[in-house]
């Protein structure tokens, strides 16, 4: 059964610097992409950055230049390093990824790692 399993978040100060890390495992054949989410209190969901098969990532527009995501294809983890924070930042973090199980390909969700910027 496929897991993701996230870590790395927590209290941070505005200016400062978090990585997030997720672990994919679990009957995987191919992973075609990675990538995190974030959902902010009494907001929706909405993309932070995505890596997949090809070419440059794809950034949230609030985040570039501040955020940056790294992937391990042999180890099927997918990093957020977030630098220069700012409150706004504050959000349970998931992270996603679309892979190939024997039944095909599909979309998975972490359980969720809360990031809080605050001094």
């Amino acid at each position: 059964q496929v897991q993701l399993v996230e870590s790395g978040g927590g209290l941070v100060q505005p200016g400062g610097s978090l990585r997030l890390s997720c672990a994919a495992s679990g009957g995987i054949r191919d992973i075609k992409s990675m990538g995190w989410y974030l959902q902010a209190p009494w907001k929706q969901s909405e993309l932070v950055a995505m890596t997949g098969t090809g070419g440059s990532p794809n950034y949230a527009d609030s985040v570039k230049g501040r955020l940056t995501i790294s992937r391990d294809r042999n180890r099927n983890r997918v990093y957020l390093q977030m630098n220069s924070v700012k409150p706004e930042d504050t959000a349970v973090y998931y992270c996603y990824t679309n892979l190939l199980i024997n039944a095909g390909w599909r979309d998975y969700w972490g359980k969720g790692t809360p990031v809080t910027v605050s001094s």
